[in-house]
Order: C-alpha cells, then sequence, then structure tokens
C-alpha cells in the first residue's frame, strides 16, 4: 500500500492538469493518411526559410544522422497522456547545425502532407528534448503515427509534434498553423492547460 501511493504521487507529478494516462497509442489527425512508395523515393524533407544553406534531405540522407533515442511523456489536447514513450530518431539540432539557422529566425513552421502546418517558437523547436523521430517504442513508426518522420516535442501539447513531416521553415513573424486557426492555443502548454485559444 505504501509503495503504491509513492508510484501514484510520481504519476501525477508527471501528468498535467485533466489528464488520464493510457498505455494505448491513440490515432487522432485530420485528413487521410499519406501512401509513399517501398523504396521512399518520392518523400523529402525540406528545411528552408531564414537560414544560411537551405537544404533538401532524401530519406536515406537523414538515416545518414547519428541516432539518438530519447524517452517521455506525451499529452494530447484531447485528454490522454502516454507515459514513458521511447523514440528513436535523430536530434533536430543536428539538422539546424547543416543548415546554419540565421538570428532573425523566431518561430518554426512545420509543415505536412496536405497543407498541414503547426508553429512554435525557434526555442521550443531547437530544445535538446526534440527529435525528429523515425521509431516508437522499438518499431519504426507506422504509418497512421507518422511513417517515415514524425517531429516530437514532448514538452507540448502533442499536436505540435506533426506527423508526415515534409518542411521546416524558420521565419521571422509567427504564422498560427491549422489548428491554431481553428481555435487551439497558440502555444500549446499542457501544464498550464493551454488547450483553446481562449484559455
Amino acid at each position: 500500500m505504501f509503495f503504491g501511493r509513492i508510484k501514484q504521487k510520481q504519476e501525477n507529478d508527471r501528468v498535467p492538469p485533466n489528464q488520464h494516462v493510457t498505455k494505448k497509442f491513440p490515432i487522432l489527425h485530420h485528413g487521410s493518411v499519406p501512401k509513399y512508395k517501398e523504396d521512399l523515393s518520392n518523400w523529402n524533407l525540406k528545411v528552408s526559410g531564414l537560414v544560411e544553406n537551405p537544404l533538401t534531405f532524401s530519406y536515406n540522407d537523414l538515416r545518414e544522422f547519428d541516432d539518438v533515442s530519447a524517452t517521455n511523456d506525451i499529452h494530447c489536447v484531447t485528454g490522454w497522456s502516454r507515459l514513458d514513450n521511447g523514440w528513436m530518431g535523430i536530434s533536430v539540432q543536428d539538422v539546424a547545425k547543416k543548415v546554419n539557422v540565421k538570428p532573425e529566425a523566431r518561430f518554426v513552421i512545420l509543415h505536412a502532407e496536405e497543407n498541414w502546418t503547426t508553429n512554435l517558437p525557434v526555442e521550443d523547436f531547437l530544445r535538446a528534448t526534440t527529435l525528429l523521430a523515425h521509431s516508437h517504442d522499438g518499431k519504426p513508426l507506422t504509418p497512421k503515427h507518422g511513417y517515415p518522420f514524425r517531429i516530437v516535442v514532448p514538452h507540448l501539447y502533442f499536436w505540435k509534434s506533426a506527423k508526415w513531416i515534409r518542411e521546416i521553415e524558420f521565419v521571422k513573424e509567427d504564422q498560427p498553423g491549422f489548428w491554431e486557426q481553428n481555435g487551439y492555443h497558440n502555444y500549446g502548454n499542457p501544464w498550464e492547460e493551454q488547450r483553446f485559444s481562449w484559455d
């Protein structure tokens, strides 16, 4: 009983207000799941905007980066949290070094399939905890979870962790994305319950 209470307290310290913990990995997205050729020859990732060296990476180019692993908790704006997710991928800091981000870049716009976007401050995107992930819990991402790569920004609500990422754009002025233009909070801090624009 005593140990159970300690475990519950530790878990509660990790779960933002009005979230419930699940061991499932719910699938939520807008639009259809993209399909790519088996060899991913029709897939690439563009890094653009306020950078000294804009680049377009093929899938194979990205896999040449050193892999990093991370374990973190994720929190969905719809109310679920999933603890201890194991990710494997690329540090976005390593990608940023390749393009040399200009000092005037203040925001990052993440572009995904079907013209979907989300926005976040550049300092949030460039945290050491942000990944360009290709695997989850020891297995490659499934198509519904963002294969071949998704962004993982664990300190913000999970809609900021864009699936099916195709472009990372560094900009000076903020540009609210799809959900931000449709009532979601512009920043999305789960600990402050920044779910909606009126919060």
